[in-house]
């Protein structure tokens, strides 16, 4: 049955981006919950759901490497599908952090380790690829090329618990110096090339991950809010101002996989907007601005939710792409 299913043989490694979507509003509402000082009533029951949801994409994507191996090898050559592996990594390590806020510890490692373990080795890989200047065209480049790079400035989060700082730092290092030399890149191919592709350009949010993050993890490494970190912050909240304000360009979309691209960096950016008011609770603005996005977050959450079941239905996922 597998074996003559088209719609295994076209299922996408882009999948994993609704796990990622899931696991960031999980944290996010694990955050809520601190905020308002409530029992985790919900934050609980989002997270089984998403290892749930993990665990399913993981078995369809497993059949596909079993019956179908040469589209897996077709989707990891492709200079744009092949960011989205790293996606692995980055869901054990925000797990880890979820864990972390359950105090339970000891599970919490070892999906660090995990997490950190494969961020390293897709780091290397993807980097490899990149390398190779016949593989890589200025075409290819898009706000998506961040997600291998994200996963490394996340393992600091959790690993100043669990490792020597060092580590962490070299992580948040090689996170950091490649979110800035990608972000020329990225500003370069938008500004004097093509505009994106439609289905890619909900990838635009992604340009919030990277400083958004960085803030979290440059607090967790460092315990102050310098200047640096709020260099980080700010940055990223004029990034969601400049997003924001296009608003009327990202409703005009119809739905494609990668419109999940939405709902990750909105969760980085509320934890963040959240830790700027646990760090400054005199400046009650921030607490509102944590509400205001959890409340826009939840409603991109139940959108892309509920989109994805319908265009399942009609199959208008996992058929041969473009």
């Amino acid at each position: 049955m597998f074996k003559k299913s088209c719609r295994i043989k076209n299922f996408p490694i882009s999948f994993l981006a609704i796990v990622l979507g899931l696991a960031g509003f999980s944290l996010a509402i694990q955050k809520m919950e601190e905020l308002f000082k409530v029992e985790s009533l919900f934050s609980p029951w989002i997270s089984l759901f998403t290892a749930l949801v993990f665990l399913t994409i993981g078995f369809l994507y497993l059949v596909k490497m079993i019956y179908h191996f040469k589209e897996v090898k077709k989707e990891y050559k492709n200079p744009i599908k092949l960011n989205f592996y790293p996606i692995i990594a980055k869901v054990f390590l925000i797990f880890s952090i979820i864990l972390l806020g359950y105090n339970l510890i000891y599970f919490s490692k070892i999906l660090w380790m995990i997490g950190a373990s494969l961020q390293f080795i897709f780091t290397i890989l993807i980097l490899s690829v990149w390398m190779h200047k016949d593989k890589f065209q200025i075409k290819h480049i898009n706000p998506a090329l961040f997600i291998p790079i994200v996963g490394n400035i996340i393992v600091p989060i959790a690993g100043v618990t669990h490792f020597n700082n060092e580590l962490s730092w070299f992580f948040f290092s090689v996170g950091m110096i490649l979110w800035l030399i990608f972000m020329v890149i990225i500003f370069y191919r938008i500004v004097f090339h093509d505009p994106l592709p439609r289905k890619l350009i909900p990838t635009f949010f992604i340009l919030m991950a990277p400083p958004a993050i960085g803030f979290i993890s440059y607090i967790k490494l460092t315990g102050s809010l310098d200047s640096f970190a709020r260099i980080l912050y700010y940055f990223s909240v004029f990034l969601f101002l400049l997003l924001i304000s296009q608003w009327k360009q990202f409703i005009k979309l119809k739905f494609y996989l990668s419109s999940w691209a939405y709902s990750f960096p909105l969760s980085a950016f509320t934890i963040a907007t959240y830790l700027m008011y646990h760090l400054q609770p005199e400046y009650i603005f921030f607490k509102y601005f944590t509400i205001l996005n959890i409340i826009l977050l939840s409603i991109i959450i139940f959108y892309l939710c509920i989109r994805t079941m319908i265009a399942i239905k009609n199959k208008e996922i996992c058929v041969i792409e473009e």
